[in-house]
Protein backbone atom coordinates (compact mmCIF):
# COMPACT_ATOMS: atom_id res chain seq x y z
CA UNK A 1 0.00 0.00 0.00
CA UNK A 2 1.22 3.45 -0.90
CA UNK A 3 0.85 6.22 1.67
CA UNK A 4 -1.24 9.11 0.33
CA UNK A 5 0.49 12.11 1.70
CA UNK A 6 -2.43 14.36 0.74
CA UNK A 7 -4.97 12.42 2.85
CA UNK A 8 -8.01 10.40 1.80
CA UNK A 9 -10.48 11.29 -0.94
CA UNK A 10 -13.02 13.72 0.53
CA UNK A 11 -15.65 12.42 -1.93
CA UNK A 12 -15.28 8.81 -0.88
CA UNK A 13 -18.07 7.11 1.04
CA UNK A 14 -16.00 6.92 4.21
CA UNK A 15 -14.26 10.26 4.56
CA UNK A 16 -11.58 10.63 7.16
CA UNK A 17 -12.63 12.41 10.34
CA UNK A 18 -10.73 15.63 11.08
CA UNK A 19 -10.90 16.93 14.64
CA UNK A 20 -9.76 20.49 15.42
CA UNK A 21 -8.63 21.22 18.92
CA UNK A 22 -10.70 24.00 20.57
CA UNK A 23 -8.83 27.24 21.17
CA UNK A 24 -7.90 28.00 24.73
CA UNK A 25 -8.38 31.53 26.03
CA UNK A 26 -5.25 33.10 27.38
CA UNK A 27 -5.04 35.89 29.97
CA UNK A 28 -4.42 39.34 28.55
CA UNK A 29 -4.07 42.58 30.52
CA UNK A 30 -6.62 45.22 29.52
CA UNK A 31 -4.12 48.00 28.96
CA UNK A 32 -5.47 51.33 27.67
CA UNK A 33 -5.49 51.39 23.85
CA UNK A 34 -5.76 47.62 23.42
CA UNK A 35 -8.31 46.84 20.66
CA UNK A 36 -10.64 43.95 21.56
CA UNK A 37 -13.88 42.39 20.34
CA UNK A 38 -16.65 41.31 22.71
CA UNK A 39 -17.82 38.04 21.19
CA UNK A 40 -21.46 38.12 22.32
CA UNK A 41 -22.30 41.53 20.83
CA UNK A 42 -19.53 41.85 18.25
CA UNK A 43 -18.60 45.23 19.73
CA UNK A 44 -15.08 46.24 18.74
CA UNK A 45 -13.31 48.99 20.60
CA UNK A 46 -10.17 50.18 22.32
CA UNK A 47 -9.78 49.84 26.07
CA UNK A 48 -10.34 53.21 27.73
CA UNK A 49 -10.02 52.12 31.36
CA UNK A 50 -10.67 49.36 33.85
CA UNK A 51 -12.71 50.29 36.91
CA UNK A 52 -14.81 48.84 39.69
CA UNK A 53 -18.59 48.97 39.43
CA UNK A 54 -20.91 47.21 41.85
CA UNK A 55 -17.95 45.45 43.44
CA UNK A 56 -16.80 43.95 40.12
CA UNK A 57 -14.17 44.96 37.63
CA UNK A 58 -15.47 46.18 34.28
CA UNK A 59 -13.73 47.34 31.12
CA UNK A 60 -14.82 50.38 29.13
CA UNK A 61 -14.39 50.08 25.34
CA UNK A 62 -14.57 52.94 22.83
CA UNK A 63 -15.34 52.25 19.15
CA UNK A 64 -14.04 54.21 16.18
CA UNK A 65 -17.00 56.61 16.35
CA UNK A 66 -16.20 57.57 19.94
CA UNK A 67 -19.08 55.59 21.50
CA UNK A 68 -18.35 53.65 24.66
CA UNK A 69 -19.76 50.49 26.23
CA UNK A 70 -18.94 48.73 29.47
CA UNK A 71 -18.47 44.97 29.81
CA UNK A 72 -17.55 42.68 32.73
CA UNK A 73 -13.86 41.93 32.85
CA UNK A 74 -13.01 38.27 32.18
CA UNK A 75 -13.60 35.79 29.34
CA UNK A 76 -15.58 36.47 26.16
CA UNK A 77 -13.18 38.69 24.24
CA UNK A 78 -10.96 38.34 21.19
CA UNK A 79 -7.63 40.04 20.52
CA UNK A 80 -6.00 39.67 17.10
CA UNK A 81 -8.31 36.78 16.30
CA UNK A 82 -7.50 34.84 19.45
CA UNK A 83 -9.76 34.31 22.48
CA UNK A 84 -8.57 35.98 25.66
CA UNK A 85 -9.54 36.48 29.27
CA UNK A 86 -9.19 40.18 29.98
CA UNK A 87 -7.52 40.91 33.30
CA UNK A 88 -6.94 44.14 35.19
CA UNK A 89 -3.58 45.70 34.26
CA UNK A 90 -0.87 45.38 36.87
CA UNK A 91 0.08 48.76 38.28
CA UNK A 92 3.84 49.14 38.43
CA UNK A 93 5.24 50.89 41.46
CA UNK A 94 6.76 54.23 40.42
CA UNK A 95 10.47 54.05 39.87
CA UNK A 96 12.51 55.34 42.75
CA UNK A 97 14.09 58.65 41.73
CA UNK A 98 17.82 58.46 41.16
CA UNK A 99 18.36 62.18 41.79
CA UNK A 100 17.09 64.60 44.39
CA UNK A 101 15.50 67.91 43.42
CA UNK A 102 18.90 69.55 43.85
CA UNK A 103 20.51 67.11 41.39
CA UNK A 104 22.33 65.06 44.02
CA UNK A 105 22.37 61.26 43.91
CA UNK A 106 19.30 60.03 45.80
CA UNK A 107 19.86 57.68 48.73
CA UNK A 108 16.78 55.51 49.20
CA UNK A 109 15.46 54.23 52.52
CA UNK A 110 17.76 56.38 54.60
CA UNK A 111 16.69 57.97 57.87
CA UNK A 112 17.55 61.59 58.55
CA UNK A 113 20.87 61.95 60.35
CA UNK A 114 21.08 63.30 63.86
CA UNK A 115 21.21 67.09 63.58
CA UNK A 116 24.65 68.66 63.49
CA UNK A 117 25.61 71.47 65.79
CA UNK A 118 25.96 73.76 62.77
CA UNK A 119 22.94 75.58 61.33
CA UNK A 120 21.75 77.38 58.22
CA UNK A 121 19.70 80.51 58.88
CA UNK A 122 17.35 82.08 56.34
CA UNK A 123 15.49 85.36 56.65
CA UNK A 124 11.88 84.20 56.41
CA UNK A 125 9.42 81.40 55.94
CA UNK A 126 9.33 81.64 52.15
CA UNK A 127 13.11 81.29 52.00
CA UNK A 128 12.93 78.21 54.24
CA UNK A 129 10.18 76.60 52.18
CA UNK A 130 12.08 77.13 48.94
CA UNK A 131 15.28 75.67 50.39
CA UNK A 132 13.34 72.68 51.70
CA UNK A 133 11.67 72.22 48.32
CA UNK A 134 14.94 71.78 46.47
CA UNK A 135 17.53 70.78 49.08
CA UNK A 136 15.38 69.03 51.70
CA UNK A 137 16.67 65.52 50.93
CA UNK A 138 20.28 66.71 50.98
CA UNK A 139 19.84 68.53 54.28
CA UNK A 140 18.31 65.49 55.98
CA UNK A 141 21.11 63.31 54.61
CA UNK A 142 23.69 65.71 56.06
CA UNK A 143 21.83 66.37 59.32
CA UNK A 144 21.59 70.11 58.69
CA UNK A 145 18.77 72.11 60.29
CA UNK A 146 17.42 75.27 58.62
CA UNK A 147 16.13 77.92 61.03
CA UNK A 148 14.29 81.22 60.53
CA UNK A 149 16.16 84.41 61.28
CA UNK A 150 13.03 86.56 60.90
CA UNK A 151 14.94 89.39 59.27
CA UNK A 152 18.62 90.22 58.90
CA UNK A 153 18.32 93.01 61.49
CA UNK A 154 18.44 90.31 64.19
CA UNK A 155 21.59 88.64 62.88
CA UNK A 156 24.19 90.05 65.28
CA UNK A 157 22.05 89.39 68.36
CA UNK A 158 21.21 85.87 67.24
CA UNK A 159 24.87 85.05 66.66
CA UNK A 160 25.76 86.36 70.11
CA UNK A 161 23.16 83.99 71.61
CA UNK A 162 24.22 81.04 69.46
CA UNK A 163 27.93 81.50 70.16
CA UNK A 164 29.38 79.83 67.05
CA UNK A 165 32.68 77.97 67.31
CA UNK A 166 34.60 75.38 65.28
CA UNK A 167 32.27 72.43 64.74
CA UNK A 168 29.30 74.70 65.45
CA UNK A 169 29.12 76.95 62.43
CA UNK A 170 26.40 79.18 61.06
CA UNK A 171 25.68 79.75 57.38
CA UNK A 172 23.33 82.66 56.66
CA UNK A 173 21.30 83.28 53.49
CA UNK A 174 20.33 86.94 53.13
CA UNK A 175 17.93 88.61 50.68
CA UNK A 176 19.13 91.60 48.62
CA UNK A 177 22.77 91.25 49.65
CA UNK A 178 24.35 93.83 47.35
CA UNK A 179 27.27 96.23 47.84
CA UNK A 180 26.45 99.31 49.89
CA UNK A 181 23.13 97.99 51.18
CA UNK A 182 22.04 97.85 54.81
CA UNK A 183 22.13 94.05 54.54
CA UNK A 184 25.78 94.05 53.45
CA UNK A 185 26.81 96.27 56.40
CA UNK A 186 25.02 94.02 58.90
CA UNK A 187 26.61 90.92 57.34
CA UNK A 188 30.10 92.42 57.61
CA UNK A 189 29.57 93.35 61.27
CA UNK A 190 28.31 89.84 62.07
CA UNK A 191 31.30 88.10 60.50
CA UNK A 192 33.79 90.40 62.25
CA UNK A 193 32.20 89.77 65.66
CA UNK A 194 32.30 85.96 65.34
CA UNK A 195 35.32 83.68 65.78
CA UNK A 196 37.24 83.35 62.54
CA UNK A 197 35.85 80.75 60.14
CA UNK A 198 32.64 80.07 62.07
CA UNK A 199 30.16 82.30 60.21
CA UNK A 200 29.53 82.65 56.50
CA UNK A 201 26.97 85.13 55.21
CA UNK A 202 25.90 84.80 51.56
CA UNK A 203 22.97 86.16 49.67
CA UNK A 204 21.23 86.77 46.40
CA UNK A 205 20.66 90.16 44.73
CA UNK A 206 16.87 89.97 44.70
CA UNK A 207 14.49 92.12 46.71
CA UNK A 208 12.65 88.96 47.71
CA UNK A 209 13.31 85.25 47.33
CA UNK A 210 10.29 85.02 45.00
CA UNK A 211 12.56 86.44 42.29
CA UNK A 212 14.92 83.48 42.68
CA UNK A 213 12.24 81.38 40.97
CA UNK A 214 12.63 81.63 37.21
CA UNK A 215 9.90 84.01 35.97
CA UNK A 216 8.97 81.62 33.17
CA UNK A 217 7.53 79.30 35.82
CA UNK A 218 4.69 81.81 36.37
CA UNK A 219 4.31 82.85 32.75
CA UNK A 220 6.60 85.91 32.78
CA UNK A 221 9.63 86.77 30.66
CA UNK A 222 11.08 88.69 33.61
CA UNK A 223 9.96 89.74 37.06
CA UNK A 224 8.47 93.25 36.74
CA UNK A 225 10.04 96.29 38.37
CA UNK A 226 7.88 97.64 41.19
CA UNK A 227 8.05 101.37 41.84
CA UNK A 228 9.28 102.66 45.19
CA UNK A 229 6.63 103.12 47.82
CA UNK A 230 4.67 100.03 46.71
CA UNK A 231 4.92 96.85 48.75
CA UNK A 232 6.88 94.59 46.44
CA UNK A 233 4.82 91.41 46.77
CA UNK A 234 1.49 93.20 46.38
CA UNK A 235 2.87 94.99 43.34
CA UNK A 236 3.95 91.71 41.80
CA UNK A 237 0.52 90.18 42.36
CA UNK A 238 -1.17 93.12 40.66
CA UNK A 239 1.20 92.79 37.70
CA UNK A 240 0.30 89.11 37.47
CA UNK A 241 -3.40 89.86 37.75
CA UNK A 242 -3.68 87.79 40.94
CA UNK A 243 -5.67 88.79 44.04
CA UNK A 244 -3.65 91.20 46.20
CA UNK A 245 -6.02 92.48 48.87
CA UNK A 246 -4.52 91.05 52.03
CA UNK A 247 -1.85 88.78 53.51
CA UNK A 248 -3.95 85.71 52.76
CA UNK A 249 -3.71 86.56 49.03
CA UNK A 250 0.08 86.87 49.37
CA UNK A 251 0.28 83.49 51.14
CA UNK A 252 -1.83 81.80 48.45
CA UNK A 253 0.25 83.37 45.71
CA UNK A 254 3.49 82.10 47.25
CA UNK A 255 2.14 78.57 47.45
CA UNK A 256 1.17 78.86 43.80
CA UNK A 257 4.68 80.02 42.88
CA UNK A 258 6.34 77.41 45.08
CA UNK A 259 4.22 74.72 43.44
CA UNK A 260 5.90 75.45 40.09
CA UNK A 261 9.32 74.55 41.51
CA UNK A 262 10.19 70.90 40.85
CA UNK A 263 13.99 70.87 40.71
CA UNK A 264 17.02 73.16 40.87
CA UNK A 265 16.46 73.95 37.17
CA UNK A 266 13.46 76.10 38.16
CA UNK A 267 15.68 78.44 40.22
CA UNK A 268 18.13 81.16 39.24
CA UNK A 269 21.84 80.22 39.40
CA UNK A 270 22.52 83.18 41.69
CA UNK A 271 20.57 81.40 44.44
CA UNK A 272 21.68 77.85 43.62
CA UNK A 273 25.37 78.53 44.07
CA UNK A 274 24.90 80.36 47.35
CA UNK A 275 22.83 77.62 48.99
CA UNK A 276 25.24 74.91 47.83
CA UNK A 277 28.14 76.92 49.27
CA UNK A 278 26.39 77.32 52.61
CA UNK A 279 25.67 73.59 52.83
CA UNK A 280 29.32 72.83 52.12
CA UNK A 281 30.42 75.36 54.75
CA UNK A 282 28.33 73.91 57.61
CA UNK A 283 29.15 70.28 56.72
CA UNK A 284 32.87 70.51 56.06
Amino acid sequence: MTHDRYGSDVLSSAPAQHHRQPRTSRPHAAEPGLVVEEVTTGWVGAVVRVEKSGGKHVVVLEDRRGRTRTFPLGPGFWVDGEPVVLTAPVRQAPARPTRTASGSVAVGGERARVARGSRIWVEGRHDAELVERVWGDDLRHEGVVVELLEGVDHLVDRLREFAPEPGRRVGVLVDHLVAGSKESRIAADAVRAAPRGTVLVLGHPYVDVWQAVRPQRVGLDAWPTIERGTEWKRGILRELGWPAQDQADVARAWQRILGTVRTYADLEPSLLGRVEELIDFVTS
